[in-house]
């Protein structure tokens, strides 16, 4: 994107988050929605399908671009960004990366527009690790019947369009013979569960997608080969780890702001909070985790788009800023006293925010696997 036309975006993001969505983080968290007003500004802005190519109606920004924009989305309830961050990360660049002509035609210029698509990969017994799905899509003529069962699927209910991962190899158990399909959400024997109760990220809604002998064509099997976009999907998962390490950085920064407000203006024994070294100390770590946290996931992006490391570094950066960020929550509850336990408190809608980041685009402790076996490989 041009540096003049990107400075431009963000600096529209940067206004819509803090003086749209800021004021409504209570209605969001009460109502389990984003207002609608919101959603169709989030849509003019082409927040939909920035990371899109412009060929296709998208933005083309490129990581380093993507995590700037993450940092302020980060500032405010992960919902925001949720609404949009499939279209952009995990579900879309399976598109851009291995789809067909036909298929980019299709539906990237849908997804820029304002239409919903889902990543439904996880399942029971396949999450961070896919070695476990059981979905499977059954050849019969020229077309493929998929029967299955996804859980903790984002955007499950407003869905347009589910990345569907099944197997069509031989192979019941472990990476081999897995293929992706587009599926459309009004396709017969497509339905989706209600929304799931959690513990926070209200207004992000997941939920169950079930797949009863869903009928698709081979036009739907991402790359025209069985297998194709497997790895092209794993390697948008990577690349959505530097992402949500940049919304964590967003999230601990606002979590920072309002300790650092509440400490100066609130008092303990007729003295400013702020005056106490402990809490001060609070502060300031706080404070390295973020500034390290920017440093790290700007560095990873500028790597990931150089093509240097795609590997250790999208792992390292979101595991540190996963870690990070829960630690910050709990020291701005921690600052913020009785206070930070109090619905309706900043830090306290954090603390419960913050958690999932730790989960999903991979676990902590898969981050750390990923880190370790790339360091043995690369000794070896």
């Amino acid at each position: 994107m041009d540096p003049a036309d990107f400075t431009a975006v963000r600096e529209a993001v940067r206004r819509l988050v803090r003086e749209d969505v800021v004021p409504r983080e209570d209605e969001i968290e009460e109502t389990d929605a984003i207002p609608q007003d919101i959603r169709r500004k989030a849509v003019d802005m082409g927040l939909f399908g920035y990371t899109l190519p412009e060929e296709h109606g998208g933005l083309g920004a490129d990581l380093t671009e993507d995590v700037q924009l993450a940092f302020e989305f980060g500032y405010t309830t992960p919902a925001f960004r949720s609404m949009f961050g499939t279209n952009n990360g995990i579900a879309g660049k399976v598109l851009v990366s291995a789809g067909t002509r036909e298929q980019r035609d299709r539906w990237l210029p849908r997804l820029a527009a304002g239409a919903v698509a889902s990543f439904a990969l996880t399942e029971a017994e396949a999450g961070s690790d896919p070695s476990g799905l059981t979905t499977r899509a059954v050849r019969d003529g020229d077309d493929y019947v998929i029967s299955g069962a996804k859980r903790f699927i984002t955007n499950a209910p407003l869905a347009d369009l589910f990345v569907v991962f099944a197997r069509t190899g031989e192979e019941s158990y472990g990476t081999k013979g897995i293929s992706v399909f587009l599926v459309e959400a009004d396709r017969p024997g497509v339905s989706v569960g209600p929304k799931d109760h959690k513990t926070g990220q209200a207004g992000a809604w997941t939920a169950e997608v079930f797949l009863d002998g869903v009928r698709v064509g081979k036009d739907a099997l991402i790359g025209a080969e069985e297998g194709a976009g497997f790895g092209e999907a794993m390697k948008s998962l990577v690349r959505g780890r530097v992402h949500i390490a940049a919304m964590c950085v967003g999230m601990a920064e606002r979590i920072l702001e309002e300790s650092v407000a509440y400490a100066a203006a609130g008092k303990q024994g007729g003295r400013p909070l702020g005056d106490f070294q402990l809490v001060q100390a609070m502060l300031a770590e706080i404070q390295t985790g973020a500034y390290t946290g920017r440093a790290a996931v700007l560095e990873a992006a500028r790597r990931y788009d150089s093509g240097e490391d795609r590997r250790i570094g999208p792992s390292a950066v979101k595991l540190y800023c996963s870690e990070m960020v829960s630690r910050a929550a709990d020291l701005g509850v921690q600052i913020h006293g009785g206070m930070g336990y109090m619905r309706g408190t900043v830090v306290e809608r954090c603390f419960r925010d913050a958690r999932l980041f730790r989960i999903y685009e991979g676990t902590s402790e898969i981050q750390k696997l990923i880190i370790g076996r790339a360091l043995l490989k690369g000794a070896k």
